[in-house]
């Protein structure tokens, strides 16, 4: 039995395709001890992970304290170490590991391999980035910004650099090191198919399709539900308190032909709604799959994990990205011709009606997302995760 160290933010789209990765390990015999936010401590125990938490709230501030600049963003996550890596080497004194696995956007995993100098794998739960895109795509944000804003926030990342290697004794490398973590092994939760320039990424990338597994919730009584025309609509877990939208697309599908499934969210008071027409079925929680594989259109924020989920089960999108790689997937998805982009700003309810009909009238924006679907299938999911995992240790020698 071998012991995993797992390094993980606060944040759901980046946990949740990692829950059926450590199912996994632990019934192959992996003892597996889980860093993450202390809000998410139930979710991964159910795993049977050991759960060691971080201060969540001062994470999310450190992040948060260098502002909108790509050179602050990316300090950001160095500033975050601060939080989590005196935590976990108090929390894990005189604990040994194998192994760590930590995530991609996780500033801090990269770091604490080198500390505990074990052996790293990279849990990517968005687009895998290689490094010149990553340059390109920071010289692109910060052509938003004046020289001079740059400039101070390329110093202070700098200086951010220096303190952390002096601190921790580490090398921290370049930007895309700090907001990429690349490691010997990268577990990619899409499929090669779904993934930009997918055929350029060597073999140290493994592109293993969504980590899906079925996840508890309450009754949802779906059998009188008229599924030929089924919309279901969710901004996702996060940025979801939006009442205007929500009321827009009462405007753009009620008395119609659809059905409409609306998750708006644990924050919205569904009261706050007014009249909800009788053709929308409207719920603060809603079990996604579920829904999933019965829906014929998905409108969603295009987060990384309900866009896979979509697919999965062939769902065509429309997508209207709320913030950070879901601009990124919106443009994928349009790109591959599986659904359709809308930028929310200016959206009238005849804009989103009129998409909702093209996806229901154009056979071949469900013909590809049941390719996409396929392809993430084959792919392997959290099985074939851990058999890559697996290679890899004995690739090292490590044969517990």
């Amino acid at each position: 039995m071998a012991r995993v160290l797992l390094i993980n933010g606060g944040s759901e789209g980046h946990i949740n395709p990692t829950l059926g990765v450590v199912q996994e390990l632990i019934s192959r015999g992996e003892e597996v001890v889980y860093v993450t936010a202390e809000q998410y401590r139930d979710r991964v125990e159910g795993t049977g992970a050991e759960v060691i938490t971080f201060d969540g709230g001062k994470f999310v501030e450190a992040f948060l304290a260098g502002g909108r600049n790509p050179w602050a963003r990316v300090g950001g996550l160095l500033r975050t170490a601060d939080i989590v890596i005196p935590s976990v080497l108090e929390q894990t004194k005189g604990e040994r590991f194998d192994y760590i696995i930590h995530d991609s956007m996780f500033g801090c995993g990269r770091l604490l391999a080198q500390i505990l100098d074990l052996p790293a794998i990279n849990s990517c739960t968005s687009f895998a980035i290689q490094q010149n895109s990553f340059d390109n795509q920071q010289d692109h944000l910060s052509r938003q910004f004046s020289a001079d804003v740059n400039e101070r926030a390329q110093q202070e990342f700098q200086q951010l650099v220096s303190n952390m290697q002096t601190k921790y004794n580490v090398q921290v490398g370049s930007a895309y090191e700090v907001f990429c973590n690349p490691a010997p092994l990268t577990i990619v939760y899409t499929s090669k198919h779904f993934q930009p320039r997918g055929e350029s990424f060597d073999e140290t990338y493994k592109f293993v399709g969504p980590s899906i597994v079925p996840r508890s919730h309450g009754q949802f009584d779906l059998s009188h539900v008229d599924t030929d025309h089924l919309i279901y609509i969710s901004l996702g877990t996060v940025f979801n308190q939006a009442v205007d939208f929500y009321k827009l697309c009462f405007a753009a599908f009620s008395e119609t032909k659809y059905t409409v499934i609306l998750s708006v969210g644990r924050q919205t008071q569904i009261a706050e709604l007014g009249d909800i027409p009788a053709n929308f079925i409207v719920r603060n929680y809603v079990p996604q799959l579920e829904v999933l594989q019965r829906a014929k259109l998905f409108i969603t924020h295009g987060g990384m994990n309900s866009t896979s989920e979509g697919f999965y089960y062939g769902v065509p999108l429309i997508v209207l990205p709320q913030s950070a790689d879901q601009p990124m997937v919106a443009r994928r998805v349009a790109e591959i011709g599986a659904g359709i982009h809308l930028n929310q700003e200016g959206l009238t309810a005849g804009d989103l009606r009129e998409a909702a009909e093209r996806v229901f009238k154009d056979a071949s924006l469900r013909m590809v997302s049941v390719e996409i679907g396929d392809s993430f299938r084959s792919a392997g999911g959290y099985h074939r995760a851990v058999e890559e995992i697996f290679a890899y240790k004995r690739s090292l020698g490590i044969t517990k």
